[in-house]
């Protein structure tokens, strides 16, 4: 969350990066160092999509989810008050010399460095709440179908133990180039509330939040939950079953 929310934010104050490319293999890198970081500890659940998933597909004791749920917002918190301690100064020139009264519709700009937004602040994107929430489920789903099928042993195809997380990273890459336009790319509800609890404290109050029919909850974190649930279903209903099905076949004389 840190690497990534920070690239936006240089982006956005210090024009630091250019194009959405170089913004999204920072969160790709982001995530794939955390992968290497923490899989040892935990499996390297970063995202309650991710675990809820997990949870459908027999990979993850529902006993846990609490546990892992708490662990990710909490990282998610303290990821985006880091931010804020690194550059809220900067945030503050920025608005003054913006002209953005912190609170007001147009702290949109500065509030995107932490929460998303539908369209991403900038795009010219006509994006409905429905349209919103199928951009941020198929996200979610495109990224748990990938996470299992690099990581199942069903899968003869997948890579090496040590290279996969490269792979996971590449995947968030390519899904925020897809879908970015449109939302944002949350994809992850820990990574969308941590930070923009954080914002809404700081002072942007109700700018904060993208709409006032609760996109919120529905786009950032309902949508990634059932995108990531019914990836979860499809792998273990339907590919899994082929891939056994295929190896099967193949070791036959």
């Amino acid at each position: 969350m840190l690497f990534g929310c920070g690239s936006v934010a240089t982006t956005i104050l210090f024009d630091a990066h250019k194009g959405l490319m170089q913004v999204a293999i920072a969160w790709g890198m982001g995530v794939t160092l955390a992968i290497y970081a923490t899989r040892h500890l935990s499996g390297a659940h970063l995202n309650p999509a991710v675990s809820c998933a997990m949870v459908v597909a027999g990979r993850l004791s529902s006993r846990r989810l609490g546990l892992y749920v708490g662990a990710q917002l909490t990282g998610a918190v303290l990821g985006a008050l880091t931010l804020y301690g690194l550059f809220g100064p900067s945030i503050g020139v920025y608005e003054a010399t913006h002209r953005i009264v912190r609170g007001s519709p147009e702290s949109v700009r500065t509030a995107s460095m932490f929460g998303e937004f539908y369209a991403s602040p900038g795009s010219h994107a006509l994006v409905t709440l429905p349209l919103a929430m199928v951009a941020e489920a198929l996200g979610a789903f495109l990224l748990v179908l990938l996470v299992l099928a690099l990581t199942e042993s069903a899968n003869e195809g997948r890579p090496d133990g040590p290279f996969a997380p490269v792979l996971i990273g590449a995947t968030i890459t390519s899904i925020v180039c897809l879908i970015a336009p449109l939302t944002q790319c949350g994809i992850n509800p820990a990574r969308d509330f941590g930070p923009r609890l954080v914002s809404y404290l700081m002072g942007w109050g109700s700018a904060a939040l993208p709409d006032n029919v609760g996109g919120f909850f529905f786009v950032y974190v309902l949508s990634p939950i059932i995108g990531g649930c019914l990836a979860a279903v499809f792998f273990v209903r339907i590919l899994e079953p082929a891939m056994l099905a295929d190896r099967l076949k193949g070791d036959r004389p």
